[in-house]
């Protein structure tokens, strides 16, 4: 049995698609983006600006599940320069205690949704 996570406080999928999926005890997310959820706007200022975005959609999204970044097991990382990864990087690292940070894979594409330049999905576990 699924069920169907859906916040406010994270940008409205666009897509045939949901914020997230909690099946058991595991939670899957979809990518997030820099969208801020209180205006349906890309947040694409700066790298730093546009991936503390994403963390904090992503924070909401593990919060209207029951969860924190705590719960993370896994985390998958689509970035559109690979020279913006120490920059990412770091930004992503501050929402983690590092002795127990989750696995993750950083992938480069060459095209992202709406041109952003970073997505982030996670799965998480109670």
């Amino acid at each position: 049995m699924k069920k169907i996570i859906f916040t406010e406080k994270a940008p409205a999928p666009i897509g045939p698609y949901n914020q997230a999926v909690l099946t058991g005890n595991t939670l899957y997310t979809s990518g997030q983006i820099a969208i801020n959820p209180a205006n349906g706007e890309l947040v694409l200022d700066t790298i730093e600006i546009e991936t503390k975005q994403v963390m904090e959609n992503m924070k909401a999204v593990l919060e209207a599940a029951g969860m924190t970044f705590e719960n993370v097991v896994k985390s998958t990382i689509f970035i559109s320069n690979m020279n913006d990864f120490g920059t990412i990087n770091s930004i992503y690292g501050a929402y983690f205690h590092e002795k127990t940070a989750p696995a993750r894979e950083t992938v480069q594409v060459a095209c992202l949704p709406k041109n952003v330049n970073v997505e982030i999905s996670m799965i998480a576990v109670r």
